[in-house]
């Protein structure tokens, strides 16, 4: 908890479930940017030992959660969702709804903003670019969905059964640009085995600490992601 202490002025902190450490919501001026990759199809995973994204919602019920807790701590937190549209454009298609109306309706009951992405670049160019970052830097950034150690997988088994051609690689962290995240961002993946590799090279890539899964992590319905992985630990 030493990283916790220079933040102290800066975030107020939220218990979670299980005993888990606190999460901070940030209490600086800035925007929170909350990455939501895409589910499975369904087809190729509900025969599986393990199948993933038995519900559409997986990722996105989780940051809706994250959403819940700056929000009862920070009512008017700036607050942005970048959503992965092909994977519930396919997935929708594949349920018979329309998925992205039903994220579109997170914009106004939540008050957040809805920007959807098709590839990683627009992706970055919105960590970028989105706003002015000299006047709005990153406060905080998370991102809910399949990764493994090397990279954030926007579209596992979605577009190919269980493998992805679309992900933002820890090679391409360079394209992030410097200076764009406020002092002692808060910044983590919620995928599986992020802090393997990924946190490693983001931090060298940005000069921002990311925290990340040693091991595997488990969406819920009704709280943040857990580890799922005997011995398994978050690391920054």
């Amino acid at each position: 908890m030493k990283f916790l202490a220079p933040l102290l002025a800066a975030f107020v902190f939220l218990a979670i479930a299980r005993g888990a450490e606190p999460e901070p919501v940030p209490m600086i001026p800035g925007e929170t940017v909350l990455v939501v990759g895409g589910v499975s199809l369904f087809v190729w995973e509900k025969w599986k030992a393990a199948p993933h994204d038995g519900w559409w919602m997986n990722f996105v019920r989780a940051a809706r959660i994250r959403v819940n807790q700056i929000q009862s701590v920070n009512p008017t937190a700036d607050l942005t969702l970048l959503v992965y549209r092909p994977a519930y454009q396919t997935r929708g298609a594949a349920d018979g709804r329309d998925y992205l109306s039903d994220i579109r309706s997170i914009q106004e009951a939540f008050k957040v903003r809805i920007v959807f992405f098709d590839r990683a670049s627009e992706m970055v160019e919105y960590l970028n670019n989105g706003k002015n970052r000299n006047a709005t830097p990153i406060v905080d950034f998370e991102y809910f969905g399949h990764s493994n150690k090397a990279c954030l997988m926007f579209d596992y088994s979605n577009n190919v059964d269980s493998a992805s051609k679309v992900w933002l690689h820890e090679k391409d962290l360079a394209q992030i640009r410097r200076g764009i995240f406020a002092k002692g961002a808060f910044v983590k993946s919620w995928g599986c085995h992020s802090g393997e590799l990924f946190t490693k090279r983001f931090a060298a890539a940005t000069g921002v600490k990311m925290i990340g899964a040693k091991g595997k992590t488990q969406y819920m319905d009704e709280e943040l992601p857990i580890l799922s992985s005997a011995g398994g630990y978050w690391i920054r």
